[in-house]
């Protein structure tokens, strides 16, 4: 089956949930179901590339979702996803709260099925398909137009030289470099400078990286390239 868009959809009420989640997916919508706000915040994490609207309750356990919009809000590839807040809360004061944390729509429960799916659709013909053209294996993301990298929401401040490695890798998962090839890469032709530089690099690269780090792996007697049992699991 081929999905029209994908939505997060964060509902703790297992059957308003699951008769949610069944009815977009009955018209083609591939929904990632959470019901606390951590797991919200991890599928967030994990499947930014693709989701195209989020639909929030805002009493959620965990993360509520206040917390969670804010989180997207910040995301670099999320920022401008569209956000519907569907609560029980309906309350002038909540409805502003939320738009001012960047909801684009707020729909009081009780809702028909037929009525959420209307303003879900609305939503997405204002957002084009396109996201922007970042690089994300597992958490960490990256631009190389703009030479941006963000990891959990938090942009990583890397040297010239460190975003020129990484980006190296993401564009090129599958391939490993020499020493000598990466040295060819990021330094100039008139500019000598030992091999074990490279090293450096990719030290503190990976240290910039924190649990991250462990992307970048070290093949022996080879050089250096992206994990790909990492980065592809």
């Amino acid at each position: 089956m081929k999905f029209k868009r994908t939505i997060l959809l964060v509902e703790d009420e297992d059957e308003p949930a699951e008769m949610l989640s069944s009815y977009l997916e009955m018209h083609d919508y591939r929904v990632l179901l959470a019901k606390e706000g951590n797991a919200a915040i991890d599928l967030i994490d994990h499947h930014a590339r693709v989701i195209d609207l989020a639909i929030l309750d805002i009493m959620v356990p965990g993360k509520d979702g206040y917390e969670i919009c804010r989180y997207l809000r910040k995301h670099p590839v999320l920022a401008d996803v569209p956000v519907i807040f569907l609560t029980a809360k309906d309350k002038e004061k909540d409805e502003i709260a939320g738009l001012s944390l960047g909801a684009d729509d707020y729909i009081p429960k009780p809702a028909s099925l037929n009525l959420i799916k209307a303003h879900v659709e609305s939503m997405l013909r204002r957002r084009p398909r396109e996201k922007g053209s970042w690089i994300a294996f597992r958490n960490v993301f990256v631009a190389p137009d703009s030479m941006e990298v963000w990891q959990n929401g938090e942009k990583v401040e890397l040297t010239n030289t460190e975003f020129k490695l990484l980006r190296l890798f993401f564009e090129n998962p599958k391939r490993v470099y020499s020493r000598q090839e990466i040295l060819e890469y990021i330094t100039d032709e008139e500019k000598y400078v030992f091999d074990r530089t490279v090293d450096v690099h990719v030290k503190n690269l990976r240290l910039k990286l924190g649990d991250e780090g462990e992307l970048i792996k070290t093949y022996r007697g080879m050089g250096y390239g992206l994990n790909k049992d990492l980065a592809f699991s």
